[in-house]
């Protein structure tokens, strides 16, 4: 993939995407404290810690993680990461986590990324890609994967439960992936 890469979201306001350098740490760290906690709750780390942010950028070039950002004005407005690994049993299946602001989102800034995302993962010769998600919280981010292609692979009843205590079921979206665009 070519980058930087110049998408329009819905609104006609321009958006760069590119891969994530060391230089964006502040950025990063900048625009996880403007996602709201309502959002941040499921996520696997306290990503308003700058010691999170610290050790993305550190372990970015282990190999094992792509990860992409939008900009828009010099700040980061969405934060895309493919996981994969090197070995074992699962080594065919990506796993990715996209992250937008809560007002941009709606507006195709997340399409943009899993496009990327979809694209590094066939370059990387993945069988799969995987994702989780928390019913009721993230059921536009299900809705949305659903146009991709993922269906749900499996529910964790009552896995996931929110600051006030307050149980949510986990869907497991899985996409088979294919060689190249002209294979779906």
């Amino acid at each position: 993939m070519r980058y930087p890469k110049e998408c329009i979201l819905k609104d006609c306001e321009e958006a760069v995407i590119r891969p994530l350098k060391s230089e964006d740490e502040s950025l990063l760290g900048r625009f996880y404290k403007h996602i709201p906690e309502s959002d941040r709750w499921c996520m696997r780390y306290d990503t308003t810690r700058p010691e999170t942010v610290r050790k993305w950028i550190a372990n970015m070039d282990n190999g094992s993680v792509f990860s992409i950002i939008a900009l828009c004005n010099n700040e980061i407005i969405g934060h895309g990461s493919l996981h994969f690994r090197e070995f074992g049993a699962t080594k065919h299946v990506g796993r990715f986590r996209i992250v937008v602001m809560p007002e941009l989102r709606n507006k195709r800034l997340g399409t943009w990324i899993l496009l990327d995302l979809i694209q590094a993962a066939m370059d990387r010769g993945l069988k799969a890609l995987r994702t989780d998600l928390v019913k009721d919280l993230e059921d536009a981010a299900i809705e949305a994967v659903k146009k991709f292609d993922f269906f749900q692979r499996g529910k964790l009843e009552n896995y996931a439960i929110d600051p006030q205590g307050n149980k949510h079921d986990m869907v497991i979206m899985i996409k088979r992936l294919h060689a190249n665009w002209t294979d779906y």
